[in-house]
């Protein structure tokens, strides 16, 4: 698949370069998946004003080639569930890599079990777990040879908790969750550090409007009345302190809500 990159030597990019890196400095990579908004996005930036080289895929090339043009980055058109795409991905971040955020997935829906569609059950198994695993294998060389790698991969409180209506999300973030679990004992002996961060209410511009597919009233209700809900700086803040502790430290799961959610089905409103 195609890849659109912003190569080092681009004019448009030159004086960004120099401006905030010095010359002839080393800025190890970093890839984002996802990258085209919301916690992806800032992730992305935040990553890039700590010093990485970072590598922003998402299925959306024009978004995507917009955040990797704000941080001196390489853009590559991804989604995380063609195998050529993710093979275009890895070729693209080189032979190593430091951090992996695993942020594609999402929710679509929020119809009981009972009704399930399936098809969104299978769409948010295949973004969220199988992509998760398809980016992971296809990078990890490339982790391991950076000889302190650690992969970030972005769950959900749903993958702890369950909730009515979560149906295919929670199922999808449990195993995320669970994948995540399984690499951190399978990979003991690497030198790769494997991590979750599981946020809780987040209010991002896409996250809930893509649950209801497009029914912008309906996506803002639920935040509405919330004081203070997470954004996705708070997230993005939360991944690169992760990534940046000292390669002994492994932050095996990191929990972020706002202060006014106790759970998925407790959150205090005050309208």
């Amino acid at each position: 698949m195609s890849e659109t990159a912003v190569p080092a030597g681009d004019p448009m990019t030159a004086t960004a370069t120099a401006r905030h890196t010095p010359a002839g400095a080393h800025r190890p990579t970093a890839v984002v998946t996802g990258a085209s908004s919301g916690i992806g996005a800032a992730t992305a930036r935040a990553l890039a004003a700590a010093g990485y080289r970072v590598v922003c895929a998402a299925r959306r090339e024009d978004r995507v080639r917009e955040v990797a043009e704000e941080v001196d980055g390489v853009a590559v058109r991804c989604d995380v569930t063609s195998p050529e795409d993710v093979a275009a991905l890895a070729a693209a971040a080189g032979g190593s890599v430091s951090v992996l955020v695993n942020n594609a997935g999402g929710a679509l829906g929020l119809e009981p079990v009972a009704r399930a569609d399936l098809a969104k059950w299978r769409a948010m198994y295949e973004t969220n777990v199988v992509g998760t695993v398809a980016v992971t294998t296809a990078l990890l060389p490339a982790l391991v040879a950076a000889g302190d790698g650690i992969i970030v991969n972005v769950g959900s409180i749903a993958g702890h908790l369950a909730y009515e209506g979560g149906g295919g999300y929670t199922v999808a973030k449990h195993g995320v969750a669970v994948v995540t679990e399984t690499l951190r004992l399978e990979l003991l002996d690497q030198p790769v550090r494997v991590t979750e961060v599981a946020p809780g209410m987040v209010h991002t511009e896409e996250f809930s409007l893509t649950r209801f597919e497009g029914d912008r009233e309906r996506a803002e209700k639920v935040y509405e009345g919330v004081p203070g809900p997470l954004v996705a700086e708070d997230v993005a803040e939360a991944i690169v302190w992760m990534a940046t502790r000292p390669a002994h430290v492994n932050v095996d799961l990191l929990v972020i809500k706002p202060r006014a959610q106790a759970a998925p089905h407790k959150v205090l409103r005050t309208s």
